[in-house]
């Protein structure tokens, strides 16, 4: 059975169109794998000059407040210029956070974007992609993938490290192997995201629209045998987690623009002290987390730095003199100093933990996507979502679905 959440009692993240924790920046289309189910096309634009990026970050300047920018793609690893646009977003006053597959990144090029301003990683590593020289069929046995990266940033020093991984209903098993392999790397790997497949059936109750006209959602979104046969609800996701971490808590959420009640982004912040879970951050410090970072730095907190995630300790104490759920943590973490002295002045480290649930369809047509969503492009000189960048590359304009059994809402031609 699904776990059963109710989002009333998380903190609902204050991140919204204009004044979010995060942007997402893709200054190329073109990558060096192909990841089963892939919404970006390959074929697209190639890379964009340093001209054209420079030009959609100031979209993000004059629009929309964040605390990182999100380097994407396609692979930004490839792009010829990456070192210039890290120390560019760096010189404008984001965070960068280069979110690539890892392919292409060397020792060398990990110096050189450490220079220029690095603030962290985030990698895709999951079983939809083929890696060269990589014999992996499991998540399980990627976690060694994983660790190559998160070691090889741990050694540059200073830089975050956070891992995604796309789950379908194939891999969804997998979850707890990957909570447990993250709770034992807690002072290298600060973050693990779980991001759900998309719909796998985008054909079977709905027809599209683009701009009153029907077309094939086939053109763009290719089905894959790799992403299984069920739509993956966040709930799915808390259950498989809770096999891996039973303490699992989340904290705080963003909802849906169709449904209030949906997850689509859950975040949950563990605290692990000797290789142990203390517990996790209540939905009240992570209210005062955000709300201070904003009356402080103008921006709602996203990234945070290794040497911040090692504050463990300190937030167990500040949560514990003014909330009862982290007077538990802060009680699990002196009963662990107790037991065992000699690790009075070990850092604990804080992990976070998040779901990201993708556009989903209610049965009128309606798409629930993520209200106030972190991940929002610029396409056009306008701010759109990242993930149906496709849609307006093509038409225009996002598509419309309409269910099957109801075409009284159809969209006027």
């Amino acid at each position: 059975m699904p776990a059963e959440l109710n989002h009333l009692e998380y903190y609902r993240l204050p991140w919204n169109y204009t004044d979010n924790g995060i942007s997402w920046l893709e200054p190329t289309t073109l990558c060096n794998l192909r990841c089963k189910g892939c919404y970006r096309d390959p074929n697209g634009h190639g890379h964009k000059t340093l001209e054209e990026v420079r030009s959609d970050l100031e979209v993000f300047r004059k629009s929309r407040k964040s605390d990182c920018m999100s380097i994407a793609g396609g692979d930004p690893l490839v792009y010829p210029h990456i070192v210039e646009l890290v120390k560019m977003v760096k010189e404008m006053g984001w965070k960068p956070i280069v979110n690539t597959n890892g392919v292409a990144l060397t020792k060398s090029m990990l110096r050189e974007l450490k220079k220029a301003g690095v603030f962290g990683f985030t990698f895709h590593i999951d079983t939809s992609q083929t890696r060269p020289d990589v014999a992996a069929t499991t998540e399980t046995e990627l976690n060694e993938v994983r660790h190559h990266y998160a070691d090889m940033v741990a050694r540059a020093g200073d830089i975050a490290c956070s891992f995604n991984a796309t789950i379908s209903g194939n891999t969804l098993s997998e979850i707890p192997h990957m909570v447990r392999w993250a709770q034992e790397h807690a002072n290298i790997v600060h973050t693990m995201v779980f991001i759900l497949y998309r719909s796998p059936n985008l054909t079977g109750e709905f027809d599209f629209y683009a701009a009153g006209r029907k077309i094939d959602p086939a053109a763009l979104y290719h089905e894959a045998e790799w992403g299984g046969a069920k739509t993956l609800m966040a709930k799915d996701a808390v259950e498989m987690i809770r096999k891996g971490d039973p303490l699992y808590e989340p904290a705080a959420y963003l909802n849906g623009t169709a449904r209030p009640d949906s997850l689509k982004w859950l975040l949950a912040n563990r605290i692990i002290f000797n290789g142990e879970v203390m517990g996790y951050m209540s939905p009240r410090l992570m209210e005062l987390i955000q709300t201070f970072s904003h009356l402080f730095t103008g921006t709602y907190l996203s990234y945070a730095g290794p040497k911040s995630a090692a504050c463990g300790k300190l937030a167990s104490l500040a949560g514990g003199l003014m909330d009862k759920k982290m007077r538990r943590v802060l009680a699990n973490v002196l009963k662990q100093v107790r037991s065992r002295p000699a690790t009075l002045f070990k850092p604990a480290h804080l992990q976070s933990l998040m779901i990201i649930q993708p556009v989903n369809f209610e049965p009128d047509g309606r798409q629930d996507m993520c209200d106030g969503c972190p991940d929002i492009t610029v396409h056009e000189g306008k701010l759109v979502w990242s993930c149906r960048l496709e849609e307006m590359n093509r038409y225009g304009v996002f598509l419309q679905t309409v269910s099957k059994e109801d075409k009284s809402l159809l969209p006027p031609a």
